[in-house]
């Protein structure tokens, strides 16, 4: 499951919505909006986000955090190493290898260790 597709999972269930009704407003197929909940879709349209944001009648911040998760929600990434430190490349084939191996809470806690440094560094 994506990030997007938990959220929209969690704000379904927090309302009450059936994943057929929600589906049949937004004009996508059942199958189409759970292999999204799912992480089985890639991410959707500008136009499909839109279009949920209005159905779920959200806040600015919400729908800002929103796109926020759809950015970061690509279930099918591919990482372009071609040019940089081959540590790089290293980092993304053992990433690549052995992340479905990696502990809920391991997850997190590489999550979390690459925001502090990626952001440390934007800011030098």
């Amino acid at each position: 499951m994506t990030p997007l597709g938990a959220r929209l999972r969690r704000m379904r269930a927090e309302r009450g919505i059936a994943l057929k009704d929600m589906a049949s407003a937004l004009d996508v197929s059942s199958a189409y909006l759970s292999a999204l909940e799912h992480g089985h879709r890639s991410r959707p349209t500008w136009y499909l986000l839109q279009r949920i944001i209005t159905y779920f009648n959200i806040i600015w911040d919400e729908a800002e955090e929103l796109q926020r998760l759809v950015e970061i929600s690509d279930p099918k990434i591919s990482i372009n190493t071609a040019g940089l430190d081959p540590m790089a490349t290293e980092l993304a084939n053992r990433l690549a290898a052995s992340i479905a191996d990696l502990s809920e809470e391991d997850l997190r806690t590489l999550n979390a260790e690459l925001m502090t440094r990626t952001s440390r560094a934007r800011s030098r």
